[in-house]
């Protein structure tokens, strides 16, 4: 300390809290100072919490609050003669918890810390008065957050049991009322959904809007957790949500039909669902086409990518291959993945192109088990809803409501199941409209991947060495010595 500072000349240090954003923080500062001028005082350090609240709800654990905390190990360490104050615009900036407080009341009595606030006057912690003054100011402050909190809730419940929207940023697909749909987005949702649902990844969604300068709605770029969040929010069905739960039917409306949504939820929560973006996938048939010895021996493996040849030696060059994925020493098969690749692709686009083999596979209508899955779903919240009245009025243990949500989960992840086993038709569904060979053109390696999945098993068997039976030199400028006998085609017709 300075010698110039006389022993009347308090020092402090200042703290500043702001809930939500530093909008305020000047202005407890500006105050600050000149009470602190007023009253003959020194602010020798400023600690600032911004976007910190001092509230703690009950039960909870204490708020976090690291510049409050760095200043309590300040006023810790001070052992000068004429002990530092504490600075604050209001006592409500220092506590709103009182369980906090009295560890606050505590080392200030320890080390004789004066408080000072410019709104709510002086505290001497170390008389009764001070304390009580202090924790009665506290007890308010809490209480007024507590009661805000308590009515905002009830305004919330309220709203979201007339399926209004309670506020907030403006959500994608909606306008900045969350209830007017605005269209480009909207479609947008719309096309997400349904390629998702047909086979692409979101990584390629990802790729896709950004390319196309398709933004959030803060105008951000997306990103895959992004794009996940708002593929399965409840609002883009039409489904008013509250903490997390459905709670009904909203006001807006829908953008993607529910028995979508409710599918495309059950496919990006599936937990064997691969997550990890990895390597981009390069070929078509990698983990999808299998090995014809493995298969034969009842312990089936899959073929990966890889390259087959003598790397330039004896005038041989390396070229693309398969290769069973069970045991590298084992070399099963050994398969050109550029042919294979493009004959499976040739026979897929031929299969489909046949009069009524995509309706083998896509069903044109449920007999409204869809619909019967909805109504059962707002039945099941129903009877979780009066279940929870029954336990609060007595009527039930808390046994028998356990057992009762017990139920009702497992009966939710079976109307899951259902959904996610109605979706897996829609992969095909760009084919029912068009030419076979053109949908296979525009269709991304993801969604061809799915669509070889849905309709075909391909089983790679050894071939000779050598040129294939039939084989001609027009044949081998296309194809090699590729030799089509060695493929197993095995049609997944239900």
């Amino acid at each position: 300390m300075s010698d110039s500072v006389t022993p009347a000349t308090r020092e402090y240090v200042l703290y500043l809290r702001k809930s939500k954003g530093r909008a305020g923080i000047a202005r407890q500062r500006r105050e600050c100072h000149a009470y602190c001028e007023r009253i003959g005082g020194r602010i020798v350090a400023e600690f600032v919490d911004t976007d910190r609240t001092a509230f703690v709800k009950v039960g909870s654990g204490p708020s976090r609050r690291d510049q409050y905390q760095a200043m309590l190990d300040t006023l810790h360490a001070d052992e000068r003669s004429f002990p530092l104050g504490v600075m604050a615009w209001h006592a409500d900036r220092l506590h709103r918890d009182p369980s906090e407080a009295e560890t606050f009341m505590a080392v200030c009595v320890a080390g004789n810390h004066f408080v000072e606030t410019a709104r709510s006057g002086s505290y001497d912690l170390t008389t009764p008065t001070g304390r009580k003054r202090f924790r009665n100011d506290v007890v308010d402050a809490a209480y007024e957050v507590d009661h805000s909190i308590e009515r905002i809730e009830s305004m919330k419940n309220e709203a979201a049991k007339e399926g209004r929207w309670l506020g907030g940023r403006r959500p994608f697909g909606y306008e900045a009322d969350g209830v007017t749909v605005r269209p480009v987005e909207a479609l947008e949702l719309k096309w997400a959904s349904e390629a998702i649902l047909s086979g692409m990844s979101l990584h390629a969604v990802v790729r896709d809007w950004n390319a196309r300068g398709i933004k959030t709605s803060t105008g951000a770029v997306w990103r895959t957790r992004s794009v996940r969040n708002v593929l399965i929010r409840m609002r883009n069905a039409g489904i008013m949500e509250h903490r997390e739960e459905e709670v009904g039917p909203a006001q807006w409306p829908a953008i993607v039909e529910e028995t979508t949504w409710r599918a495309l939820c059950a496919l990006l929560r599936d937990p064997e669902r691969r997550t990890s973006p990895g390597p981009e996938r390069r070929w078509l048939l990698s983990g999808i086409a299998e090995c014809g010895l493995c298969e034969a021996e009842g312990a089936p493996s899959y073929l990966r990518a890889g390259s087959a040849g003598a790397g330039g030696r004896d005038g041989r060059s390396t070229v693309a291959a398969y290769r069973c994925g069970r045991d590298e020493a084992i070399k099963h098969v050994v398969r050109n993945a550029i042919h294979l690749d493009k004959y499976v692709s040739a026979l897929a686009v031929e299969w489909l192109a046949q009069p009524g083999a995509v309706d083998a596979f896509t069903v044109h209508s449920d007999g409204g088990a869809a619909r019967e899955r909805t109504i059962e779903r707002e039945a099941l919240r129903i009877q979780e809803q009066e279940a929870g009245e029954m336990f609060a009025a007595r009527e039930m243990t808390r046994s028998q409501l356990a057992a009762t949500n017990r139920e009702i989960a497992a009966r939710r992840a079976a109307l899951d199941q259902a959904d996610a086993s109605a979706a897996r038709v829609t992969a095909l569904a760009p084919f029912r409209n068009g030419d076979p060979a053109e949908v296979w053109e525009g269709l991304d390696l993801d969604r061809r991947r799915t669509v070889i999945s849905e309709i075909m098993r391909v089983i790679v068997l050894p071939a000779g060495k050598g040129r294939p039976e039939g084989w001609t030199p027009e044949y081998g400028k296309e194809w090699g010595y590729f030799d089509p006998n060695a493929i197993n085609i095995i049609w997944r017709v239900q």
